[in-house]
């Protein structure tokens, strides 16, 4: 199955573009080219972007917080496990007390390298990296993987504390959606929500069925219509009836 999420508000929105950068980088610090390496930098300047938000911070810790009370309300609940509920309340107090001790601006270190901001500026341009636009970054690629890494990887320390919370946010509101099978008649499916309840929607298509879901909503109604793409790529509406699972994730 392949599966589409679609966000009701712009926190959550922002919390899957910071996973969504959190696992490139991840997935791109695991390799040792250097060309690898570059785009895990390109990343990091993103995450910058992405994580540079005024408010980010104070809504992650709300969020957490929200969660906190809401889980210490089970203790004492025949029907929960003690252990599991502590280990629970333990990780969130781990996230908090990392974000909430953060100093700074998300990514301050980032642009405070002169460095790294000469790097974050030719990035910008089309093949504005080569050595002899950027001579110290030439020599740096050429050190042995292992100094790249751990480079990038200090780098990064400072988002750690808002990686571990964004993944831990999310996995809590995913856990809360129950899948149901539906069928889009005639390539087409909506249905109304109670106002405010909901923040995510998670579809799961076939991907043997060739159909692109076409996702767009907010807190009162949720559409989605059923896609095939051409030959030149661009997407057709279908009039076919398509199963497909749905879950909503308050």
């Amino acid at each position: 199955m392949i599966l589409y999420e679609h966000p009701f508000n712009e926190r959550v929105r922002t919390y899957l573009r910071l996973e969504h950068l959190f696992q490139r980088f991840e997935e791109l610090t695991s390799r040792n080219h250097p060309v690898d390496n570059h785009f895990a930098l390109t990343t990091l300047f993103e995450l910058v972007e992405a994580g540079g938000r005024t408010d980010l911070k104070s809504d992650v810790l709300k969020d957490l917080e929200r969660h906190k009370q809401q889980f210490n309300s089970l203790r004492g609940n025949p029907s929960v496990s003690e252990t599991a509920l502590q280990q629970l309340l333990d990780n969130i107090d781990h996230c908090y007390g990392g974000l909430n001790g953060a100093v700074g601006k998300i990514g301050q270190n980032i642009t405070e390298n002169e460095w790294l901001t000469a790097l974050r500026n030719r990035v910008a341009i089309p093949g504005g990296t080569c050595c002899f636009d950027l001579p110290a970054y030439h020599a740096w690629q050429q050190q042995s993987p292992d100094v790249r890494r751990a480079d990038i990887l200090r780098w990064f320390e400072v988002f750690q504390p808002m990686k571990d919370s964004v993944n831990l946010l999310l996995s809590l509101m995913r856990d809360t959606g129950t899948t149901q099978k539906m069928m889009a008649m005639g390539g087409q499916f909506q249905q109304s929500l109670a106002q405010g309840k909901f923040q995510l929607m998670r579809v799961a298509i076939d991907p043997a069925l060739g159909f692109i879901p076409e996702i767009s909503g907010n807190r009162l109604m949720i559409w989605v219509r059923m896609m095939r793409q051409d030959g030149d790529g661009r997407l057709q509406h279908s009039t076919d009836d398509v199963p497909f699972e749905m879950a909503l994730c308050v």
